[in-house]
């Protein structure tokens, strides 16, 4: 039953998909470089982190960042600096590769041997909702054991199947869960 808000928003109802609720708490705990790659200290860390073993030129390869090294010996020593274009490869490729490489570690920590991970379902903002159409949704916990089809889709960047994979967690929500498909948040720690 996903999908069966077609005109969400038509009342005055805010808030986002579950799934990207999840995909942006999942990318707080990877820990990106905060500086922004327009910065010459952001663009540097980014370059380290993609460049620094082979494995890790070959992944930022496979994400789309194809120029050649001695273009980005040049860019780490300042005689050139990227075009807007390979900026936005740079961020691209550096995103992929560090989910990537927490997925599997993320993926431990948000398992927890089988105990799972408490997770807080905030519901959708209905404040600027005509009082004879706002629903009753409540706040929501839900503990959420096995992680494996969400962390699988986050690192892949696949968002059909990251919504397919949380719709499936939300079900143990019971027959409210549909309720929860728009969110003002959704939070867990791992």
């Amino acid at each position: 039953m996903p999908d069966r808000s077609i005109e969400f928003g038509k009342y005055g109802a805010r808030g986002i998909k579950g799934f990207e609720a999840v995909a942006r708490r999942l990318d707080a705990l990877a820990g990106y470089v905060a500086t922004p790659v327009t910065v010459r200290r952001g663009l540097l860390a980014r370059l380290h982190y993609l460049t620094r073993t082979d494995h890790a030129r070959a992944a930022a390869r496979e994400a789309g960042l194809t120029v050649t090294d001695r273009t980005i010996k040049a860019w780490l020593q300042g005689g050139r600096g990227p075009s807007k274009r390979n900026l936005d490869k740079i961020e691209a490729a550096y995103r992929t590769v560090r989910r990537h490489n927490v997925a599997r570690h993320l993926l431990g920590r948000l398992n927890a041997a089988g105990r799972g991970t408490r997770v807080e379902i905030h519901p959708l903002n209905q404040s600027q909702v005509d009082r004879p159409r706002q629903r009753v949704v409540e706040f929501r916990t839900l503990n959420v054991r096995h992680w494996d089809r969400v962390v699988e889709a986050w690192a892949a960047g696949d968002d059909q199947a990251l919504d397919d994979a949380w719709v499936e967690q939300i079900v143990d929500l019971g027959s409210q869960w549909g309720q929860y498909e728009y969110v003002t948040n959704v939070g867990f720690a791992a």
